[in-house]
């Protein structure tokens, strides 16, 4: 494997379920190297988004740790986590996570904006372009389709040129004919800029355009083939 560029270290979380503590990840090791492509599956309800959600610095865990570019993410403050995440990683949801109010446009120019870069809006575009999305850009997302909100959702998390791009279930609420052109898209800007992909999902033929397969079960990770 090549360098990590996101660890997890006997990494535990436990929710309080009427009284008496659930284990929803116990002492869980996970190594990502530089440029990978990781899946991880499982079933619904065995912690994935979870997972996910501590690797990003998202959610605190009850136990353990999480190295993002070597930095120790639950030693830093709230707002030191929301500094590291928004100059290394990109998110891609299920749900899209769009602004309502916002253009498609304007939904991507707003990371660049928050981070202060010239530009913006050139920049935007010609992500959007190459999501195929350029007569699109004045448009809300409600007068989008669910695929085409994903698509902006992806120039969205790629703007930015994330090091780490973390997806969870992306096809989730596609068609199966869209979800194949969206994951086609997010592979091809995966590849171009080099960006460590982590997906999630329950979905095995979208698991297998990855380079490597893991499967989250009883807490714990293993190795798929």
């Amino acid at each position: 494997m090549t360098t990590p560029i996101l660890q997890a270290i006997a990494l535990s979380k436990q929710v309080d379920s009427g009284g008496a503590p659930l284990t929803i990840l116990d002492g869980l090791e996970l190594q990502v190297g530089a440029g990978e492509s990781l899946a991880i599956l499982g079933a619904s309800g065995s912690g994935k988004s979870t997972l996910l959600g501590l690797l990003a610095g998202l959610d605190l865990p009850s136990s353990g740790k999480v190295l993002l570019d070597d930095t120790d993410i639950f030693a830093l403050d709230e707002d030191g986590r929301a500094a590291l995440r928004g100059s290394l990683v990109g998110f891609v949801f299920q749900s899209f996570q769009l602004l309502p109010a916002l253009s498609a446009l304007e939904n991507v120019m707003l990371p660049l904006e928050l981070a202060g870069l010239s530009n913006a809006r050139s920049h935007a575009e010609a992500v959007l372009a190459r999501v195929g999305l350029s007569g699109r850009l004045a448009h809300l997302p409600s007068r989008l389709s669910g695929g085409e909100q994903q698509r902006v959702a992806i120039a969205r998390a790629f703007v930015m040129h994330p090091k780490l791009l973390l997806a969870d279930e992306p096809t989730g609420n596609l068609d199966t004919a869209t979800g194949e052109k969206v994951i086609d898209v997010l592979f091809e800007l995966n590849r171009e800029q080099g960006t460590t992909l982590l997906l999630v999902t329950h979905d095995e033929e979208l698991a297998r355009r990855c380079g490597r397969r893991l499967h989250l079960a009883n807490g714990r990770l293993e190795a798929q083939a």
